[in-house]
């Protein structure tokens, strides 16, 4: 592995890292407002949480890019507010991964939610637990193996992320050129074949750690052994 090669890989570690575990609180809120909540617009916030599954990532990207550019509206806000850029930097890379990361995280977690024993929540109730301490004490303990899971999937979904993040971000080496871009990149090299599988190597390496440990997870939330 070069040098180049060596700092996508470990950006790619970076801006999954803080992609998944920044978007987790926003997955845990929503993920619980649809397995307990009963509102109108209840199916439109699932729809929504579930677009960046079904549209191309390319326009995803382009939203992410009118939304958080540097004179997008909330792009805008973050700069003057706490001197933060997203468009064509790592932290844009890292929003684009957890956004795309964050369908599969909700769905996980919320599975795990629904499979929660109301019984037990009832019965912390009726002892004077309010709804905040009920979450914390009783549902969330009870949940995280799909809290784990869905965490580990929105990581391995924002290492492979490439269309919303070229888009949003570019393949800037150094800056944003992820292990997916640095990939598409050495494809586009006729002397790049071993840069390639190398690469390649990497990524399917980190995948296929990471979703084994969410089948873990997942099989500890359905009480099977192994």
């Amino acid at each position: 592995m070069t040098g180049a090669e060596w700092t996508a890989v470990l950006l790619s570690l970076k801006v999954a890292v803080v992609g998944a575990l920044s978007s987790l609180p926003f997955a845990v809120a929503v993920a619980y407002l649809l397995a307990r909540g009963r509102f109108p617009g209840r199916m439109a916030l699932d729809i929504l949480v579930h677009l960046p599954l079904v549209l191309p990532p390319v326009v995803t990207g382009w939203l992410l890019l009118i939304a958080f550019g540097r004179h997008g509206p909330l792009g805008g806000f973050f700069e003057r507010a706490f001197g933060l850029v997203f468009a064509f930097r790592w932290t844009g890379a890292a929003l684009a991964a957890g956004i795309m990361g964050f369908p599969l995280m909700v769905r996980a977690i919320r599975l795990s939610l629904e499979a929660v024993d109301r019984r037990l929540e009832e019965a912390a109730a009726t002892l004077g637990a309010g709804r905040a301490r009920i979450f914390l004490t009783v549902t969330l303990p009870l949940a995280l193996p799909g809290v784990g899971a869905g965490l580990i999937l929105g990581f391995a979904k924002a290492i492979g992320e490439f269309g919303a993040t070229i888009t949003f971000v570019a393949n800037i080496p150094g800056e944003t050129q992820t292990l997916a871009t640095a990939i598409y990149n050495t494809t586009q090299d006729p002397d790049g074949a071993g840069a390639t599988w190398r690469l390649t190597a990497v990524a399917i390496a980190i995948a296929v750690a990471a979703l084994t440990l969410s089948e873990l997870l997942a099989r500890r939330l359905g009480g099977r052994g192994l």
